[in-house]
């Protein structure tokens, strides 16, 4: 999901050709996050192909409806704030819901989500950027609270929250000197091989594979 962002593209780019599947707003099937429907009716049409033995969550927005994140409590806007929850938070979280079923009931499999460091609460030490960090702490609650959940059925399935880094995208772009992060292409090679090689499920990783403190 989110295969049309920059690092979604990456991803997808990076597997064997054939052997990934590109969900948004403009493909078919389509998904929205904020059309609950849409997802369900994805899921059903890729049912015949699953199991998958990786799905990966690529979605997430930083700059809502034209704002810039907060610095300053001055700045909170309930509308952002709930706009910010949506996309970040109960969008990701309503994909787990419909696709996690993809997943193979028996072998290892990876359901993997791009969070961010900045959602760390212990990691938190220069404040700003309300609406963000608390969607993505949120998110990675999601993913920690649905790993105890999958477990019972799929005990071999791994949930991650996984950081990708400081990327050259347009995520970032706003926020970031021209050659400061990693290409998304570099971005989606650590990730991947930070799935490969995860053993643990429920667990906040960077890029490198290496835990964050929640």
């Amino acid at each position: 999901m989110g295969g049309t962002g920059g690092i979604g593209r990456a991803l997808l780019g990076a597997l064997p050709s054939g052997q990934g599947v590109s969900l948004a707003r403009s493909t078919n099937p389509r998904v929205d996050l904020a059309d609950e429907a849409s997802i369900a009716a994805a899921a059903a049409a890729l049912r015949h192909l699953a199991p998958f033995g990786r799905i990966i969550d690529a979605t997430g927005a930083l700059v809502i409806d034209g704002r810039h994140p907060e610095k300053r409590l001055a700045e909170l806007d309930p509308g952002i704030m709930a706009r910010a929850f949506a996309v970040n938070v109960i969008g990701p979280a309503l994909l787990m819901k419909h696709f996690v079923e993809l997943l193979p009931r028996q072998g290892r499999s990876v359901f993997a989500t791009l969070t961010a460091r900045v959602g760390s609460i212990g990691d938190n030490r220069l404040g700003g950027w309300y609406s963000y960090r608390a969607s993505k702490a949120a998110l990675n609650q999601v993913w920690r609270t649905a790993a105890v959940e999958v477990a019972r059925r799929r005990p071999d399935a791994l949930l991650l929250a996984l950081h990708p880094g400081t990327v050259r995208t347009g995520l970032s772009a706003p926020f970031t000197g021209p050659d400061q992060g990693i290409r998304p292409e570099e971005a989606a090679h650590r990730l991947l091989t930070t799935m490969d090689t995860a053993t643990q499920s429920g667990v906040f990783l960077d890029n490198a594979g290496q835990p964050i403190p929640w």
